[in-house]
């Protein structure tokens, strides 16, 4: 273990912000690779990418350039017309993901959130059933501890009642399973179903995983049965699992993938990718948007692919991943109380129980955490998650590690006083 400084986090006291958010924030002012700095100079090494969306980091002056130059060139246009960065985006997202699918990806829709893109893919294969089956064989399928989104749509194959309750009713034909249960997978996946939606690994919701059996008979019977799989590839595609989709890393194969946080360096950006069964359904206004797939963020999705493309960087990524596997295994063997660490690649997790301490779990690791001048996120109600971004270098990494455990020692210290 090792001693950091404590820090006296800038935050605000009130925000003008919906209180959907908390009221009490870190005011952060600038950053730079994997740190960022708030209004009072403090310096934190960032161990949530914003949420997994910064895989590049903070600063990136390539990024910057690329997007600066086409601000000049052209901001926007609306999806009435087509602008080179766009067309080139979705060629590129389909030329990566064609070994992924069941069968080839033959079109992209541009969205600006992964709720959005997660919405699209709900009607696409609800459409792609009308026509195929005919109304009314509209169920989609998905799991326990899944979050595909907050909007109406996504948050209907959302199970969680916090999220739920006091926006029902939401859209009907739903229907939730235990993530692997594999005989209510079979009993669930009927005539009626238009499509099974899952996550390679629960980013939100505790990073909970497919088993490979579950993988091979959702494989199986969606091929069989002419159901469609949409990997909601939101958190874990474009690198985070040590792979460029992590369907490939499950063995999972989708007929649609949904993406976001990544693709354009922290600009809004999605991408629904769709099959010919669909895209060869669809009829102008079936769906749209007005700002999805701009020319700005199209540019700045351009460049994040050549990056994560290019050769070598892949392997450092799985490098960090198996740094960080050390890491927690060490933690694990000196904090009794950390039970599991889910997760892969560059999205893990600690699984924490501290018994009848538990309810002040987060209230008290990530205030600490904070102090100590690490950002790190929560899954579920137990689990500490970490999302480092993808050109993390190891002294980053080990230092990362070391507060974790300058804050577990602070936890021990005063659970026993």
């Amino acid at each position: 273990m090792t001693s950091t400084p404590l820090r006296t986090p800038a935050m605000t006291d009130e925000t003008p912000f919906a209180r959907n958010y908390a009221r009490q924030v870190l005011e952060i002012a600038s950053g730079r690779g994997c740190i960022v700095k708030d209004t009072r100079g403090n310096s934190y090494l960032d161990f949530g990418s914003g949420i997994a969306v910064n895989a590049l980091g903070y600063g990136d002056r390539g990024l910057a350039r690329r997007v600066a130059r086409q601000m000049r060139k052209l901001v926007h246009v609306s999806n009435l017309y087509a602008t080179t960065p766009s067309l080139a985006l979705a060629e590129q997202l389909l030329e990566l993901a064609a070994p992924v699918g069941r069968t080839p990806f033959q079109a992209v829709h541009f969205g600006n959130s992964g709720a959005e893109a997660n919405e699209a893919a709900i009607k696409y294969a609800r459409l792609r059933a009308h026509h195929h089956k005919g109304p009314g064989h509209h169920t989609i399928v998905a799991f326990e501890k899944a979050f595909h989104g907050r909007t109406l749509g996504a948050l209907s194959a959302t199970p969680n009642e916090a999220y739920r309750k006091k926006f029902e009713p939401l859209l009907p034909g739903f229907t939730f399973l235990p993530l692997n249960d594999r005989a209510a997978l079979d009993r669930a996946v009927t005539e009626e179903t238009a499509a099974v939606i899952l996550e390679p690994l629960q980013g939100e919701g505790g990073l909970n995983s497919p088993s490979p059996e579950m993988v091979e008979l959702l494989n199986r019977i969606s091929a069989e049965r002419e159901v469609l799989v949409i990997a909601d590839e939101i958190q874990t595609g474009l690198g985070r699992l040590g792979e460029l989709f992590g369907s490939t890393v499950i063995g999972l194969t989708p007929d649609i993938i949904t993406l976001s946080k990544p693709l354009a360096g922290g600009l809004p950006l999605s991408a629904t990718l769709i099959p010919a069964s669909i895209n060869e359904r669809l009829e102008p206004g079936d769906h749209g948007t007005t700002f999805g797939g701009g020319p700005v963020t199209a540019e700045a999705g351009r460049y994040v692919l050549d990056r994560i493309t290019a050769p070598g960087f892949m392997d450092q990524v799985r490098q960090r991943a198996q740094e960080l596997e050390e890491g927690l295994q060490g933690l694990q063997k000196r904090y009794s109380w950390i039970t599991e660490r889910p997760g892969q690649g560059l999205l893990r997790g600690l699984r924490i129980d501290l018994g009848t301490d538990q309810e002040g779990l987060f209230p008290t690791i990530l205030p600490t955490a904070l102090e100590r001048g690490l950002l790190i996120l929560r899954s579920g109600s137990d689990v500490i998650r970490i999302a480092p971004p993808l050109i993390i270098s190891r002294r980053d990494m080990q230092r990362g590690l070391a507060i974790l455990d300058t804050v577990f020692h602070t936890i021990n210290a005063r659970r026993h006083q």
